[in-house]
């Protein structure tokens, strides 16, 4: 086994930081909590570690058993990211019977944090970046999440009602050009 390589570290973690971007879902995370009373911050960090560490080392065979491809799934994604942005900017719910007592796997650990770009950006920096690496990027990122996800009545606190409001409209303009974005470069529209 090689090394750890401080670069590679630094590197892979601050992909995966951008590509969660836990800080940018803070309005979609806290209205997730409104509506369901309690996050699980433990089951959901717990929930997006295995799924990201296991995604690294069966994704393409998981895809391939089941049939699908990268594109395929990157779209699936792009599709759930986008509802939950019109839930954002329209101010409905789309989900209005699936109100769980605490949201902690869907939607929140996936596809909102451990996602289709995650788990594509995971592949793809498979190819370019040692395994033990990447394992450590996704450690941190992890310790990241559970930092936010604990915090979020700190932070639904801080930004206050206004704050929220302009901050989940804002963030939900942002997730719906992700969503497209997502959708397009995996179409080939």
């Amino acid at each position: 086994m090689q090394p750890f390589i401080f670069k590679e570290i630094i590197s892979v973690t601050m992909i995966l930081f951008a590509i969660i971007d836990i800080l940018g879902s803070i309005p979609v995370i806290i209205q997730l909590r409104q509506r369901a009373g309690h996050i699980e911050s433990e089951k959901a960090s717990i929930a997006v570690l295995v799924l990201m560490i296991a995604f690294l080392f069966l994704g393409d065979e998981l895809l391939s058993v089941i049939g699908l491809d990268i594109s395929s799934f990157a779209i699936a994604g792009s599709i759930v990211i986008f509802i939950i942005a019109l839930e954002m900017i329209l101010g409905v719910n789309f989900f209005k019977e699936e109100v769980p007592e605490a949201a902690s796997i869907v939607p929140l650990a996936f596809p909102m944090i451990a996602g289709a770009g995650t788990m594509t950006t995971l592949l793809s920096l498979k190819s370019q970046y040692q395994t033990q690496n990447i394992v450590v990027g996704i450690l941190l990122n992890t310790a990241v999440v559970y930092l936010v996800l604990k915090n979020v009545k700190w932070l639904e606190k801080l930004f206050g009602v206004t704050g929220l409001h302009i901050l989940r409209k804002a963030f939900g303009v942002i997730l719906l050009a992700i969503a497209i974005k997502l959708f397009r470069s995996n179409s080939g529209l």
